[in-house]
């Protein structure tokens, strides 16, 4: 019940930072226009400040680069596995773009921006959990570019390895990695330590400022009048999260680990699905409304999860 009530307040906070974004926008002081710049921000700038300053915190232990490689695992496995099921089971209608979407929309979650948050609040004192959320982001996007393109689109051709590997969230890896195996992190001076921190801390906020925006820009009935985007949600919500839970349940791992693993994969949709929707001409308004959708009720969900720990 404790888990319960921290992130309940955790993301009731983080709600609080779409309503900015939703006046503003009101207000016609910003647009959906603006939209391209400020996830431009977010995608090269916070991704690899917010992977970086997880990594700095964290103490140097062979142990905890044994769970961080358990966790790329696990969150491979249980990704890749739950695309190719939800894949099988739509297969006579994957000529419908709206069941592709479903396809990634199911496992691509905002694990970064929204879950480093949530994690955070319910073990304030494991940097380890946030370091978590990163391999998460590299794991996801690994797939996203490989399997996910090929549920997306059915052609093996659009899969890029290339897109896998060269994106920030890879780069960060590269950046972070050396800084925490050899101990750099500790020869940065506190005010270069506090500035990451500080452009880290932010994203969460801006996240959430373009979803206030996007909300604000976009009909109501057209966000929520589509019945498969709540059959996604509901599918990245709640049967993911319990899925890939199940999958470690009864493994001889933290409980930490297994915590971490829950509440990330339950997160909501990730902006990627509605990048690789547009890449590829594929439902691009089901997309959008997908990750707006799933992001509201994650609200109520996400506390929800936490009573399974």
């Amino acid at each position: 019940m404790e888990s319960f009530q921290i992130t309940l307040a955790n993301v009731l906070v983080t709600l609080f930072y779409i309503l900015p974004g939703f006046i503003v926008c009101k207000m016609r002081k910003a647009t959906a226009d603006h939209l391209p710049s400020m996830s431009a921000l977010l995608v090269y700038i916070g991704t690899p400040f917010l992977v970086v300053r997880s990594f700095m915190r964290l103490p140097l232990s062979w142990e905890v680069v044994r769970n961080m490689v358990y966790f790329f695992l696990a969150t491979l496995i249980t990704q890749a596995l739950f695309m190719l099921l939800i894949y099988v089971v739509i297969r006579k209608r994957v000529a419908d773009g709206k069941y592709r979407v479903m396809t990634i929309g199911s496992i691509m979650g905002n694990v970064g921006f929204f879950g480093i948050p949530v994690l955070t609040a319910l073990y304030p004192n494991e940097p380890l959990v946030t370091c978590y959320a990163a391999v998460f982001m590299l794991t996801m996007n690994l797939l996203a570019f490989t399997i996910g393109v090929f549920c997306l689109t059915g052609e093996k051709k659009y899969m890029s390895i290339r897109a896998a590997v060269c994106n920030p969230t890879t780069f960060s890896f590269l950046i972070a990695m050396p800084i925490y195996l050899f101990g750099i992190g500790k020869y940065f001076p506190e005010v270069f330590q506090n500035a990451i921190g500080t452009v880290g801390d932010m994203t969460a906020p801006l996240c959430m400022f373009i979803l206030g925006i996007r909300l604000a820009s976009a009909p109501l009935k057209d966000i929520f009048s589509q019945p498969t985007v709540y059959i996604t949600a509901v599918l990245k919500l709640l049967v993911f999260p319990l899925f890939c839970y199940a999958a470690v349940y009864f493994l001889p791992l933290s409980e930490m680990f297994k915590a971490s693993i829950l509440v990330l994969s339950g997160m909501p949709c990730a902006s990627v699905v509605l990048s690789l929707a547009e890449m590829h001409k594929s439902e691009m308004k089901m997309s959008a409304n997908c990750i707006m959708v799933s992001t509201l009720l994650s609200f109520l969900t996400i506390p929800l999860l936490t009573l399974v720990l």
